[in-house]
């Protein structure tokens, strides 16, 4: 390789790692259950968990216009983990040692998910989308939202 060839794939480098860094902060940076683990595990941080499913249009709403916010945007990525899940997932999600699944395939027709349930669900009502929950530091849920958020509301919700 000579010099023009080696310097030419340092700057294609360098511009293929800058266009991905902006792209990153065009989205928001979406983890797994197992990749949310070993975040927590290198650094602490918040967490939210967007329990959504394809048929429901409040979500898909969110989707569109408030997790497409650049504000929002800005502030999840920089003070917290975002998870976005489908509640009625028939993979088995693996977190904190334990496997979860969707134990109600087959069952009902609209299947909810095993974590969906545990994170997402208020005493004496039936689980319902959207649910978009907030924890802190610890893994402890700190609130739960059973609602549309529209961008104004997720600014009031997702704090520093």
């Amino acid at each position: 390789m000579n010099i023009f060839q080696y310097i030419s794939t340092i700057l294609l480098i360098g511009f293929i790692s800058v266009m991905n860094a902006q792209s990153s902060s065009d989205q928001i940076q979406w983890l797994t259950f197992e990749q949310l683990e070993d975040s927590l595990e290198v650094m602490p941080k918040k967490v939210i968990i967007d329990f959504y499913a394809d048929w429901c249009s409040f979500c898909k709403k969110m989707d569109k216009v408030g997790f497409k916010n650049k504000e929002v945007i800005q502030r999840i990525n920089k003070n917290y983990y975002a998870v976005k899940m489908n509640a009625e997932t028939a993979d088995t999600v693996s977190f904190g040692n334990q496997n979860y699944i969707n134990k109600e395939l087959g069952l009902r027709r609209n299947a909810t998910h095993e974590i969906a349930l545990l994170l997402g669900s208020r005493e004496g009502r039936a689980f319902s989308l959207p649910v978009v929950v907030v924890l802190d530091k610890s893994f402890k849920i700190t609130s739960r939202y059973f609602e549309y958020l529209s961008p104004k509301k997720m600014l009031e919700v997702f704090v520093e």
